[in-house]
């Protein structure tokens, strides 16, 4: 008879699984952080048509443990330490399986009450837990690209004399060329979103940036000044706490000056670093924040929450709504229709994104987090420490938070040939397999990264990193 699976064949299943995950989640350190595979393997390894018939999970799950998950690149593994180092915390993943056993979709409170009233509730927590006024609201988004992509729209939608959510910008003579301003170091989702939101790529305005890599408020004041006598309306600014190459910090205060004096939207990115604020003696780089319009920040990246999960925090709730609220007559309620979360964004269907959220906070506590975010800021502290104590290294950019950004630079080797140089240093060293870095540009030279942030990362991964890099550069001397 049609219908779901036996519950005893599931619940045999979901006990294998279960086991899979803690076998996983434990033992994960102990293999290579990337797959010692090329392009293509895994696809020649199944078949090309699905099946015809039924297959046991016995066997389902037998393909996923022989092909699957050796065939990932581990992110949860502690020597992973490229990008910004995600890792899923042993509560988190736990909500994330009943997630999907409870599939609801968070579009309405009628829909999903406790899914809804759970997200406004862990949005409240982790605003008291970083230290942001009362009067900032939040809800969860997939990514911060997508939260930096409605915080545009809202920006957007705020120059109410030109009517864009009705009349929209195309074909429109009388409509300005709207202009959003960020550092040269700010994400690429800044421009994917002037793209989407049919602002023009061209009217991104990036700002130069000083030394450590922040932006310059004087030579953002110059660029509005000139985009106003050319007839541009500066409607944004994005301002960076925690840029993606070296986590440098802008200058915020100077910056929420100059979007006041133009009545612009300030939107800060704070994707990486935001979790840190839980931290008291880390608000100082946050100085200024609170005067935001609003906030983005990622607990998937550095509060131990399995992907995805990204919190946009706004000031005005109204000002969100009324940019994308629409609602179809077979979406009508009559109950709590002010708290339906599909009026914060374009997606009608939404995940019970709270639930890993809520889970990882009760799990380890607000000092528990903010013991392990303190335990990463001292690992790069050392890193960096012994980076700047050998004469064939150099530290790159500051270390505000745990990203550390390093360059070998031996002695006898002409500038010209260091980039070659550090390009063959990080492959030796992330194919040894038990670490995992990425390099960026910083004023045009190539720079190796190194982002502490995995749960389970200890100073053993970090001695064992050193290592490798000091016997690799070694090698290729």
């Amino acid at each position: 008879m049609p219908g779901d699976i036996p519950d005893e064949e599931l619940r045999r299943a979901l006990h294998r699984a279960a086991d899979l995950i803690a076998d996983y989640v434990g033992g994960v350190g102990d293999r290579a952080v990337l797959p010692p595979i090329a392009p293509g393997e895994v696809i020649a390894s199944l078949p090309a048509r699905p099946p015809k018939t039924a297959e046991p999970l016995e066997s389902i799950l037998d393909d996923y443990e022989r092909l699957i998950e050796p065939n990932v690149g581990h992110w949860n593994h502690p020597g992973f330490m490229a990008y910004f180092a995600i890792s899923g915390s042993g509560p988190g993943i736990v909500g994330e399986a009943l997630t999907a056993a409870l599939n609801v979709n968070a579009m309405l409170w009628r829909s999903a009450p406790a899914a809804t009233e759970l997200e406004l509730l862990v949005c409240d927590w982790l605003r008291e837990m970083v230290g942001l006024p009362s009067d900032f609201r939040g809800h969860i988004n997939d990514t911060a690209s997508i939260s930096t992509l409605l915080a545009l729209a809202a920006a957007r939608h705020a120059q109410t004399d030109l009517d864009i959510r009705r009349l929209g910008l195309a074909g429109r003579a009388e409509v300005p060329r709207l202009a959003v301003y960020c550092s040269d170091q700010a994400h690429s989702s800044v421009d994917k979103a002037m793209m989407a939101l049919g602002l023009g790529h061209d009217n991104l305005r990036r700002i130069g940036t000083d030394a450590e890599f922040r932006m310059r408020p004087e030579l953002l004041a110059e660029a509005i000044e000139g985009d106003l006598a050319a007839g541009l309306r500066p409607i944004s600014v994005v301002a960076t706490v925690g840029t993606t190459s070296t986590t440098s910090v802008d200058p915020v205060p100077a910056i929420a000056d100059l979007c006041r004096e133009h009545r612009s939207w300030l939107h800060i990115d704070a994707a990486y670093a935001g979790s840190a604020a839980i931290c008291p003696e880390l608000r100082p780089h946050f100085a200024g924040w609170e005067r935001a319009d609003s906030i983005v920040f990622n607990p998937h990246k550095w509060l131990f929450t399995p992907l995805d999960c990204s919190l946009l925090y706004v000031r005005d709730l109204d000002q969100l709504r009324s940019t994308f609220s629409l609602v179809p007559e077979y979406l009508k309620t009559g109950d709590s229709a002010d708290i339906n979360l599909m009026d914060l964004g374009v997606q009608l269907g939404r995940r019970f994104r709270a639930l890993k959220l809520w889970m990882v906070i009760r799990g380890f506590g607000v000092e528990g987090l903010q013991e392990r975010i303190r335990e990463h800021l001292r690992l790069a502290r050392k890193l960096a420490s012994w980076i700047e104590a050998d004469p064939s290294f150099e530290l790159c950019a500051p270390v505000p938070f745990s990203l550390v950004c390093f360059r070998w630079c031996p002695a006898g080797v002409e500038e010209s040939e260091l980039d070659v140089s550090n390009a063959r240093l990080i492959e030796a060293v992330n194919a040894r397999g038990p670490v995992f870095i990425s390099h960026t540009e910083l004023d045009g030279r190539y720079v190796l990264r190194a982002a502490i942030g995995n749960i389970r990362v200890t100073e053993e991964h970090i001695r064992r990193l050193w290592r490798s890099v000091r016997e690799e550069s070694a090698a290729l001397e």
